[in-house]
């Protein structure tokens, strides 16, 4: 089976009874364009040895190096049109760490190499938590990763400063608010991401799931969006949210005009569960 053939296979139909959870079927004619894909080495080092969250990953992930190359794959091909995108990144390894540690996930380096950090004790506590559950935690880690493979591969906005660990109004933290609100953004895309984590209020501005759900959601004015949003910080040498969204939306157009917008469809949502 080809790594395309199986790609198809993956998504469909998940891994151990996880179904794809997102907003669509992916077709065969969907992965034309993504022939030439250089999928990454994948350096995949266990530093958990004998830890619960380790057996519990090995059972739910038991190839992790195809596990990592196939998930690289989807999570360009939902910010890039073609594998032949001047603005693919060439990311030649990964170098994927499964730790002891408390904490997360983390990504580190820029392409062509970079790392992404796993960590055994958040397996196991989320898996106690969610009731002993493989496809939870298959779930949890699968949308961990689209998160930070997508880091990995978006581009890199320009002329706003740098990366700033908080929101803000200021330019240097629009350079934060798209990194983490587009990582999650995509994520919920895939479909990993719980639909009841989404909520009512807030600001584009707040980062990970609440720009992420707000930026999925503009996905529905333009299927496109995803895909140009990320162009947008490849394409313009002073970027801003504002600056994308007039680009991508039309002249005149706002975030916050947006999100105000997005607030609205909340509202009628909330409203619709209440009856």
């Amino acid at each position: 089976m080809s790594k395309n053939q199986f790609l198809f296979a993956f998504l469909c139909f998940g891994l151990f009874a996880v179904s794809c959870n997102s907003d669509k079927q992916h077709t065969p004619e969907e992965l034309t364009g993504w022939e030439n894909f250089a999928f990454p080495e994948v350096i995949f080092s266990n530093h958990a040895e004998g830890t619960k969250g380790w057996e519990i990953y090995s059972r739910i992930v038991p190839d992790p190096v195809d596990f990592i190359q196939q998930h690289a794959l989807r999570v360009a091909q939902i910010i890039f049109w073609t594998a032949d995108d001047q603005a693919l990144p060439d990311v030649q390894t990964i170098q994927y760490d499964f730790v002891d540690q408390d904490g997360v996930s983390w990504k580190w380096g820029d392409p062509p190499h970079v790392g992404i950090g796993y960590t055994s004790r958040w397996v196991e506590s989320f898996w106690e938590q969610n009731g002993q559950s493989d496809s939870a935690i298959l779930f949890e880690t699968r949308g961990i990763l689209y998160h930070e493979l997508l880091h990995v591969y978006q581009a890199q906005p320009r002329g706003v400063g740098v990366y700033a660990n908080g929101p803000g109004p200021d330019l240097i933290n629009e350079f934060w608010i798209f990194t983490e609100g587009l990582a999650d953004g995509v994520r919920a895309y895939a479909g990993f991401l719980p639909p009841g984590n989404r909520r009512l209020g807030g600001s584009w501005r707040d980062g990970y799931q609440t720009t992420g759900f707000f930026l999925k959601w503009l996905t529905t004015k333009d299927s496109d969006f995803l895909r140009k949003f990320n162009y947008t910080a490849y394409h313009f040498e002073r970027w801003s949210f504002d600056i994308a969204m007039e680009y991508i939306f039309g002249e005149g157009t706002t975030t916050d005009t947006l999100w105000r917008q997005y607030q609205l469809y909340l509202v009628g949502l909330q409203g619709a569960s209440e009856q």
